[in-house]
């Protein structure tokens, strides 16, 4: 027994500790958001951070107004027939001690009039229609520009609402044709962001199933943690018909259920009746109709402040860690934001100080993007020295590995160069001078990649300026051009020379041939290398048709006869006439056999002499027959042997020998091993003569140059001139800097610890205890 008073006493101590608790962090932590929304509201709609607020939801005429002076226990919204919210209206309550009675002084305060109170609640009214008209217009127009509000009062519990437009279909007055898809995206700007609370309002004569607020908060909320339902209007439901079910959830379940009110109707409006009076009659309405009596908890506008209250206070305690890392991130930005604007300067002295500052800044962060040292390294492509390495061992020295010496080639062309380099002999061993022209050629061909490798580096020098201190330099765009327009002149001016020593190089390899290099394979072994190609490939010496065969014995003997059977004839005019021959068959053997003996090669008469008379018969018939042409010399004519002409352009025949494969293969072999060896020294000294004319001069001289280019006294006041929108927003980083410092301090004064869900403990006031309750869908 005494262990169980021991418990009892436990447990209510433990109940009193959680409600004094929970009590502190209500009366603490919503002041503290509540702070946090007047601060961030004078960035008005440059704020970037979420603050934890409840926004109410509701088609027209819902009684979202109703709701909201129930909570506070005043009349102060605008009413009447149609749209009555026509822009957001952020309501802060703030309680503050009344006296010992219970009565105290109430008033209420504009962000727009600061400094000025307001108690009289009717001139709150006129003032939200003012405001409402003096941005959306007299004639049911609508804006998404807020209107804050603060009340203070002994009878309000702290909470922070945001009253948003009423849900309509059909355009009236001056709205426009998409008023409703207007108001939608309106709301779902508000109730789509994590840390704002959903109350979805739905009139108990209307479909729960068809409710718009019920609608858009699934939407914005799928999973139901942060929406809260009201049912208004209970008390002018059909008769027969109540609202159970929707208090209880077993139509449309909320993770955080339903409280259902009864709102005023217009004649107690019209009548005056005070919201006092009005919630007296609420509890009347409820404790009369048994099927609401065990449901206290979900009934009443007193049960719905407390509820909000104690939701609201856990939701900011789960998202202020987040939001005071957000507001940190915010300021580092915002305060780096302002550093690139800098400070003002007026005197000559710290212009002066100012643009050697930014001079010398400029010259190192181009060296240290050159070297791969700068802060702002790319993590998404190469950059800097990276993407100088890249030309030159990707893009340079690949091409120009992939390229074949010998591609643009053929063996045609190299068999035409060797006959054409033997001139009127025939070549023994492959000639020097086809090498030397071949390899010249192919040498000039590294000239164009090599300037276009120059041109890559100098574009992309010309890129990294462009990127170097973007927003330092924003706040002076004149020096800006002027710096653009130094690098400019001052890389080109380095392009030049490296330009004409990538032409020296190329020029010097072309200028001599060194085949004495120790890498150079060498006739020889070249010669050596190719027949063992020609072998190993299956090449055979081409073998003549047995068609030519018989020409060429045929052409032989021919050429035998005219060298023991001719005899030159009259000439005339330096010609001979008769150089025809008579066929070996017309002549008599026997005449034959004396002539081979009395004559030499048969023509007695080269020199015009004969013998006085012939030895036989034979003899003297032979003489007849050589001499007859002479005689004879128009026959001679007609016989004549014409040569064809030779065409104008000439080349050799179409089959190659075996000594001309040979020289081809030497000669390719030779053009390769010489091209790689020239190859290679290009692929060195290009890019050394490049950094050296190019990048690393750009290192060593560039600061120099800026100095005697920049430095100057009449320049000053002109390239050190800020635009004004500089100005402007150096203003407004310093005004945002000061707020989230603010914001900062604000936190910093209430450290809050994370947690996860919603958990609301009992306390006097009768609220139940809701903790990770069960989820359901909706």
């Amino acid at each position: 027994m005494a262990e169980d008073q021991a418990a009892a006493s436990s447990s209510a101590t433990a109940a009193a500790s959680s409600s004094a608790t929970a009590a502190t962090l209500g009366n603490s932590v919503i002041p503290l958001v509540n702070k946090l929304q007047d601060i961030f509201a004078q960035l008005g709609s440059d704020s970037t951070i979420e603050l934890p607020q409840v926004a109410v939801v509701g088609s027209q005429s819902s009684g979202k107004s109703s709701v909201l002076e129930a909570l506070v226990g005043r009349d102060f919204l605008p009413r009447g027939n149609g749209i009555c919210t026509r822009r957001p209206l952020v309501l802060q309550l703030e309680q503050r001690k009344g006296r010992a009675d219970g009565t105290g002084q109430e008033w209420g305060e504009f962000l727009h009039l600061p400094g000025r109170k307001f108690f009289d609640f009717d001139e709150i009214r006129k003032e939200i229609q003012a405001e409402t008209e003096r941005e959306a217009g007299g004639n049911k127009g609508v804006s998404d520009k807020q209107i804050r509000l603060k009340i203070f009062s002994p009878n309000v519990l702290d909470i922070t609402l945001v009253d948003l437009p009423g849900l309509t279909k059909v355009p009236v007055g001056d709205q426009p044709s998409d008023i409703e898809a207007r108001i939608r995206t309106m709301i779902m700007s508000y109730i789509k962001r994590q840390s704002c609370l959903i109350i979805a309002v739905t009139p108990a004569n209307s479909d729960l199933a068809n409710s718009d607020a019920l609608q858009m908060a699934g939407i914005a909320d799928p999973d139901g943690h942060r929406t809260i339902g009201v049912i208004t209007k209970l008390d002018i439901m059909d008769r027969g018909t109540d609202a159970r079910n929707f208090l209880l959830g077993k139509v449309i379940p909320l993770r955080l259920g339903y409280v259902g009110v009864v709102n005023r109707c217009q004649e107690d409006i019209l009548m005056n009746k005070s919201i006092k009076h009005a919630l007296i009659a609420e509890e009347k309405f409820f404790s009369s109709l048994p099927v609401y009596n065990d449901l206290a908890e979900h009934c009443g506008v007193p049960q719905l402040a407390k509820k909000l209250n104690q939701i609201l206070v856990q939701h900011i305690k789960t998202v202020l860690p987040g939001l005071k890392l957000r507001i940190g991130e915010a300021l580092a930005s915002v305060a780096k934001e302002h550093a690139s604007y800098g400070e003002i300067t007026e005197s000559k002295a710290s212009q002066v100080a100012l643009l050697l500052n930014i001079l010398s800044k400029y010259s190192e962060a181009l060296c240290s993007m050159i070297e791969g040292k700068n802060e702002e390294m790319s993590t998404t492509e190469l950059s800097g020295g990276a993407r100088i390495n890249y030309i030159f061992q990707n893009i340079f020295v690949k091409s120009l590995e992939d390229v074949d010496p010998c591609e643009d080639l053929t063996d045609d062309d190299i068999r035409l160069a060797i006959k054409n380099a033997a001139g009127l002999k025939s070549a023994m061993f492959v000639p020097e001078v086809p090498f030397e022209v071949l390899v010249r050629r192919q040498i000039a061909r590294l000239l164009d990649p090599s300037l276009q490798c120059a041109r890559f580096i100098y574009d992309d020098l010309i890129k990294m300026s462009r990127r170097c201190m973007v927003n330092e330099l924003q706040r002076f765009p004149a020096l800006r051009k002027r710096m653009d327009e130094v690098i400019g002149i001052f890389l080109r001016q380095g392009l030049e020379p490296s330009e004409t020593m990538i032409s020296h190089i190329v020029e010097m390899e072309m200028d001599f041939i060194n085949t004495a290099h120790p890498n150079f394979v060498g006739g020889s072994k070249a010669v050596e290398m190719a027949v063992q190609q020609i072998k190993s490939a299956g090449i055979d010496a081409p073998i003549a048709s047995k068609k030519d065969t018989g020409n060429s014995q045929k052409l032989l003997n021919t050429e035998k006869s005219l060298k023991s059977q001719t005899i030159p004839g009259l000439q005339i005019n330096g010609i001979f006439p008769e150089q025809g021959v008579r066929p070996v068959v017309d002549v008599p053997k026997t005449a034959l056999a004396v002539n081979r003996v009395g004559s030499t090669w048969g023509i007695p008469s080269i020199f015009g002499r004969h013998h006085d008379k012939c030895t036989s018969v034979g003899e003297c018939s032979t003489s007849q027959v050589f001499n007859e042409p002479v005689n004879n010399t128009e026959r001679g004519f007609s016989n004549m042997i014409c040569l064809r002409q030779p065409p104008s352009v000439l080349k050799p025949s179409e089959t190659h020998s075996d000594q001309e494969a040979i020289e081809i293969t030497v000669t390719k072999l030779l053009l390769t091993s010489y091209y790689d060896i020239v190859r290679k020294k290009i692929e060195d000294s290009v890019p050394k003569a490049i950094m050296h004319f190019l990048v690393n001069r750009t290192k060593r001289e560039l600061h120099n140059v800026f100095i005697q280019k920049l430095y100057r006294d009449n320049l000053l006041e002109e390239i050190l001139k800020e635009p004004e929108e500089i100005s402007i927003k150096r203003k407004r980083t310093t005004n945002t800097l000061r707020i989230l410092e603010e914001a900062l301090r604000t936190l910093d004064e209430f450290p809050v610890e994370v947690e996860g869900g919603y958990r609301l403990s009992t306390d006097p006031t009768g609220l139940p205890e809701i903790h990770r309750l069960p989820f359901s869908a909706r």
